[in-house]
């Protein structure tokens, strides 16, 4: 706030606290005068202030706080959980069409009648400012899955002591099953370990544990994860938050 916008506001403030003092005291006609100046001011003080708590209400744009395991060397939430996207949706989506830098769709739909739209989180339990909804009508193909693509700082110093986690919040209009795959590939082989998302527990979590793996450490090139939805015809499907997370697990 600007020097002059300072003074201007601590002058304002002191001419109405005087005239809350002095409203007893003033006569009809500058009484009247005041009730109706106030009343003008009121009107667009509310406004700022109901415009105000709705924003500051909302999670933070570009916000990547979330709960964080004991140990953890990286963490992300995707761009599509965390910055507006300039498309925000896509209707009738074909197949290995990109919402944003981040996630791709896959089908082998004859025709398409899929949509992705990103939406602003608001409720209360939301620390992701946005969410993403999946609109499923008709569906003629055999798969479906959205494919994340994870940063170069996920890979960087990976080996098969880590546990890579995965948190989501999951809205469904109709039971279905999710499994989420990671894949991670190294030299001319590509590492795929599969978990089926807990839809009916209160905390949607899964870990992939690499010393089960036959990750060859010097050789990781990059890392994704698919999503894939089991029958999805005629569903809608909001996640509201999707993080990741790693951490060196404890010595066996």
């Amino acid at each position: 706030m600007k020097i002059l916008d300072v003074v201007m506001h601590q002058r304002n403030l002191r001419k109405w606290r005087g005239a809350a003092r002095n409203a007893s005291m003033m006569n009809i006609s500058a009484l009247r005068r005041a009730r109706a100046q106030a009343r003008k001011l009121m009107y667009s003080l509310n406004e700022v202030i109901s415009v105000a708590d709705n924003r500051l209400a909302l999670p933070m744009i570009g916000s990547n706080a979330f709960p964080r395991p004991h140990g953890t060397d990286w963490a992300w939430r995707p761009e599509v959980w965390r910055e507006p996207l300039p498309v925000p949706g896509m209707a009738s989506v074909q197949s290995k069409s990109m919402l944003g830098r981040e996630v791709t769709l896959f089908h082998d739909c004859a025709h398409s009648e899929l949509s992705l739209r990103q939406l602003r989180n608001s409720r209360e339990a939301d620390l992701a400012p946005y969410g993403l909804r999946m609109d499923v009508f008709a569906f003629d193909g055999s798969f479906l899955s959205l494919v994340l693509d994870f940063p170069q700082q996920a890979v960087d110093g990976l080996t098969r002591r880590h546990l890579i986690r995965m948190d989501t919040i999951v809205e469904l209009e109709k039971p279905l099953e999710i499994f989420a795959r990671l894949n991670i590939k190294h030299g001319p082989n590509t590492e795929q370990i599969v978990r089926e998302l807990p839809l009916n527990e209160e905390e949607i979590m899964v870990e992939f544990d690499l010393a089960y793996s036959n990750l060859n450490e010097k050789r990781v090139e990059r890392a994704w994860i698919d999503l894939i939805f089991e029958n999805p015809q005629m569903s809608q499907v909001v996640l509201r938050d999707v993080t990741f997370s790693r951490r060196p697990r404890a010595d066996l």
